[in-house]
Order: C-alpha cells, then sequence, then structure tokens
C-alpha cells in the first residue's frame, strides 16, 4: 500500500480542488484506479481539521469518505483515552482505528477488530506508518472471534452501529449492532470492564433501563456540541452510577464535572439577576439541572427553562453574559428590537429562533445575545445582555 512519490504529490497538490471538476480530468496514474485516487483526495479533505495527525502523514492510506465520516476525532480519541488503562484492550468495532491509536498509549497490548477485510487492512498499514507496533489488527466478526479466543482483556471497546438493516436510525441500544444488551454476558466473560460508546441523541434514562453493572455515563461536547455518549460497565457494580459532563474547547481546554444520578434535587429560582448561564450542552445532556445550580451556588429562571442566573459572577461552565435589560414579551416592548442586529437563544419558550426573527425582523449576528424564555411566574421574557469573554 505504499504510495510512490510522484502519486503522494498528486494528491497534496490537489487537496483545494473540487472533486467534481478533477472527475473530469484523465487519470496520469494507470497503476491506479481513478476513483480510487479521488477517494483519497476526497477523504483526506476531510481529515485536514478531524485527524490532522492522519492528515499531516503521506503514506496514509485513507478509506471510504464514510469511514472518515463516522470515526472519533482526535480531540475526542485522546480524551477517551484518558478515562481507561491497563495491560490490554480489544476494540471491537474498531473502525478507521483512531480510538485505538490513542488506546495504545495507555495500553501495553491493543487489538483492533474490523469485519471489512479491505478497511482492516488499510488500519494495519497505517499502524505501521506511524509506528504503532503494539496494536494487532483482526479482520472478520469480532463477536465470533470474542467467543473463540480463550485470552481475557483488562477493557472491552464498542462502538455499536445505530442504524438497522434497513439503513435507518434507531435509538434504543437494543436495536444497535452488535447489539450489546444481548451481549453483556460474554463480554463480561471476556472482561470485568466494558466502555460502551453510544449516540448523543440516546436518553440517559432508557441506557439505565437496557444496560446493568453501569458505573460511568459520559456526556462529551466538541466546542460545545455534544458528540459522544460514553458508558463505563463494571462487573458486579450496583450502586448509582456517576454522570460525568465534559467540553473540550476549540483551544483543547477541558472542562469536566462528575455528579450524582439526580432524583429530586431541589433548586432555588430567582428572577434574572445581574448574570445569566446557558450550560455547556454536555451538562445539559446529562439532566442535572438542579444539582448544577446546587453545585456553582445559582438559581434557576423557570424549572423547565434551564437557564441560571446570580447576582456575582461565578466560574460557571458554560456560557456567561452580563444582563443589560429584561423585558416582557409582547408587540410594544418588542419595536425596540425591530431592525436590529443580535444572537438569539429560546429556552422554554413557544416560538423558534426563526420564527421570532422574521415575526420581529432580527438580523443575525453582532455583540448583543437575546434570550427568549419563561420566568418562574410563567411570564414570557426577552433578557437583552453581552457575552463574557472566558479563556
Amino acid at each position: 500500500m505504499f504510495l510512490p512519490i510522484d502519486l503522494k504529490h498528486f494528491i497534496s497538490n490537489n487537496l483545494n480542488k473540487n472533486i467534481k471538476d478533477l472527475a473530469f480530468q484523465k487519470n496520469p496514474f494507470e497503476a491506479y484506479d481513478w476513483k480510487w485516487i479521488l477517494n483519497q483526495i476526497q477523504a483526506k479533505q476531510k481529515a485536514e481539521k478531524k485527524l490532522p495527525t492522519w492528515f499531516n502523514n503521506d503514506d496514509i492510506v485513507f478509506p471510504s469518505t464514510l469511514s472518515i465520516e463516522q470515526t472519533s476525532s482526535e480531540p475526542l480519541a485522546e480524551y477517551k483515552s484518558t478515562l481507561i488503562s491497563g495491560e490490554n484492550i480489544i476494540d471491537l468495532t474498531g473502525g478507521f482505528g483512531i480510538d485505538c491509536f490513542y488506546f495504545s498509549q495507555n495500553f501495553k497490548d491493543v487489538t483492533h477488530c474490523e469485519f471489512q477485510e479491505d478497511l482492516s487492512a488499510i488500519v494495519q498499514h497505517n499502524f505501521k506508518v506511524l509506528g504503532k507496533d503494539n496494536i494487532k489488527t483482526v479482520s472478520g466478526d469480532s463477536i465470533a472471534y470474542l467467543e473463540k479466543t480463550t485470552e481475557t482483556f483488562d477493557w472491552i471497546y464498542i462502538d455499536p452501529a445505530r442504524r438497522d438493516d434497513t439503513k435507518s436510525k434507531v435509538f434504543l441500544l437494543a436495536d444497535c449492532t452488535p447489539n450489546v444488551v444481548a451481549l453483556q454476558d460474554l463480554l463480561f466473560s471476556k472482561s470485568n470492564n466494558i466502555l460502551i460508546k453510544v449516540a448523543p441523541l440516546l436518553d440517559i434514562s432508557s441506557i439505565l433501563n437496557e444496560l446493568s453493572n453501569v458505573k460511568y455515563i459520559y456526556a462529551i461536547s466538541l466546542q460545545n456540541e455534544v458528540k459522544e455518549l460514553l458508558i463505563v460497565l463494571e462487573k458486579g457494580f450496583n450502586n448509582l452510577p456517576k454522570l460525568i459532563a465534559s467540553n473540550i474547547s476549540t483551544n483543547g481546554k477541558l472542562i469536566t464535572k462528575d455528579f450524582v444520578f439526580e432524583d429530586d434535587a431541589f433548586c432555588t429560582l430567582s428572577l434574572p439577576q445581574k448574570y445569566i448561564y446557558e450550560p455547556f450542552s454536555s451538562f445539559l445532556k446529562i439532566g442535572v439541572y438542579n444539582s448544577l445550580a446546587n453545585e456553582y451556588q445559582v438559581s434557576k429562571l423557570h424549572k423547565h427553562s434551564h437557564l441560571y442566573t446570580s447576582e456575582a459572577l461565578v466560574n460557571f461552565p458554560g456560557r456567561q453574559f452580563e444582563i443589560e435589560k429584561v423585558i416582557p414579551y409582547n408587540k410594544k416592548e418588542m419595536k425596540q428590537l425591530e431592525g436590529t442586529k443580535c444572537n438569539i437563544t429560546t429556552r422554554n419558550f413557544s416560538m423558534k429562533v426563526e420564527e421570532i426573527r422574521k415575526k420581529h425582523k432580527i438580523k443575525e449576528g453582532g455583540e448583543t445575545y437575546v434570550f427568549f424564555t419563561t420566568d418562574l411566574n410563567d411570564e414570557k421574557i426577552v433578557i437583552i445582555s453581552k457575552k463574557i469573554k472566558t479563556d
């Protein structure tokens, strides 16, 4: 799979070109399929920001663009690798191998399993190129391999496919492939520790209903967008799980906090004070709305709004704003925003952002941030604020 230098130069020199335009050109490399070359260019284009280590190595061979789209980004894989360690780990759904690459930094031996033979061969080549000699690649059915092997592992990692046989999205773990719900006994016969990656849309309560021995649930956001939910199962663990929210910023800064599973936590409600806070999406995902208020000594605007306020500025895990004005939502008051440019957020409000912009002739952008929400008296209000810059 090692590429000749002239082909590597051709791929690098055409990364800024439109693939559709390139497709009409004549293939200058008779020994290589033109569609395959175009795929190398397109896949590498997609990897530039997501997988810089792979992008910056000209000896890397890329799989289909779909594999690039489905794989973890490097910041997520690197963070994930810091959560676990040991002698050996097996990845039952290896894909392009990004997770295994980072697991290999904290494990002596890593086994990468991939059903697609061609993808497995590409990954094996790339691990050699990247100098990873502690990763073994296995091509074929990983569950069959796990059943037959006599080896046990410190950790098992699995990322079930979230589409059924008709390619439709599914939202229950039992409907994913492999079915980790049905496989729990097999998995625990080979390891005491299991790490499962699931869809960000999956509901926390459904995870707890479907799986046993759940010790931790991580909600991980990258640049304030939830990208992964991670579930840690420990054999014999029967207590309430810890819920851990993590946000990785553009500069790589990590903000993380763990909470005990919220049952009937109580928090204070308040009208808007001097500051308003919008939690990172990962903190909202784990659903500890009241515990979040108590932890950071702030109040909620409404039990269903999930916006927080305080008189003194606190180091809150999310976007922070200084309130300039609070007005009731009515036709008369809204005239002051007509024709202005501002950023709009809605929380517990009956209209969508697009509807608000259209109805009140508000342009997008600017330095003003406006929250349309409901207060503790069930009154619709509009909070006009300025964003506080944080590191």
